[in-house]
């Protein structure tokens, strides 16, 4: 089953497919997907992870595979069944399924956040819940699942001291990230690379009330001279974000570095084509860093 399912740009919707485990249903982003195959044997590696299945080569691409049933807990899969296979944070990963119910498309603002009585946000393994016929669908947080088995794959803050002695800035970065591991990362980030002045929000929407709401005040260049955006964010996405301040005069010459996990030759295009300033895959921090200063550089932000 191949998936080439293409959305108009900056719509703040996405396409989610639903898989089930043990009779439940969840979700992922079908922009992260690469394509459904039946279940094939795997090779165990040594010594790895409980819930690492194996690798296994379907074209000349070699894939490490994951138990996801594992992962959340629920014991441990049976030879059949789906490998969902996924590319995000540059990584070729397939997942372990059950079954692949059909594929839904819904806006952003009608995903569900989990609460704490659920798990709290640094635990939490679900970036929101959608109900589709009288059903509830658990979207799973799939960067954090890899994360867990393996942190390397995740932000590496050290990348900033090899960027060597830097300077103070005062420059007003707004940052729109759901995760709140991620979103202290990246302020923890900037500020060990010298930018003092962040103000950071938990999605899209959030950030563009700020925006609205400097522009009346005329407070914009005071509060809002770069704007770092992941994609998948509820309520706003991170390209609807991008169009609608690139879209508006007072607000186009801003410049937006969409940072996340999506960023592939696709979403590229897609952010091109919305006016994005840059790109980044999020495993790359010092990246975001050196592009963060290449831009305040070039637009003169910090006089």
């Amino acid at each position: 089953m191949e998936t080439k399912i293409l959305l108009e740009n900056g719509t703040n919707e996405l396409e989610i497919l639903e898989f089930t485990l043990d009779n439940n249903s969840y979700g992922i982003n079908v922009a992260k997907i690469r394509e459904i195959i039946t279940y094939s044997a795997v090779t165990p590696v040594p010594n790895s992870h409980p819930s690492i299945e194996g690798i296994f080569m379907p074209r000349d691409v070699m894939i490490t595979a994951i138990d996801l049933k594992n992962c959340l807990g629920r014991g441990t899969s049976e030879p059949k069944g789906l490998f969902i296979v996924t590319n995000f944070n540059k990584l070729d990963i397939a997942f372990h399924v059950e079954n692949v119910l059909g594929i839904h498309r819904i806006s952003w603002r009608d995903i569900i956040k989990p609460d704490a009585t659920i798990s709290t946000t640094e635990d939490s393994v679900s970036t929101g819940i959608i109900k589709k016929d009288n059903k509830l669908i658990i979207i799973l947080d799939f960067e954090k699942i890899v994360t867990d088995i393996n942190p390397e794959t995740g932000l590496k803050i050290s990348e900033i001291s090899e960027l060597g002695e830097r300077k103070r800035s005062n420059v007003p970065i707004l940052i729109a990230e759901d995760s709140p591991l991620l979103n202290k990362l990246i302020v923890d980030s900037l500020k060990k690379a010298g930018y003092d002045n962040l103000i950071h929000t938990e999605n899209g929407q959030k950030a563009y009330d700020i925006i609205c709401q400097c522009k009346e005040e005329g407070t914009l260049k005071d509060h809002v001279r770069v704007i770092i955006t992941d994609i998948e964010m509820p309520e706003m996405d991170g390209h609807r974000l991008t169009k609608l301040v690139k879209s508006d005069e007072a607000t186009a010459d801003i410049p937006i570095v969409i940072f996340s996990s999506l960023v592939n030759d696709e979403m590229k295009k897609k952010g091109e084509a919305l006016g994005a300033n840059a790109q980044l895959s999020k495993p790359e921090i010092g990246n975001l860093v050196r592009i963060v200063d290449q831009l305040v550089d070039e637009n003169h932000l910090d006089t």
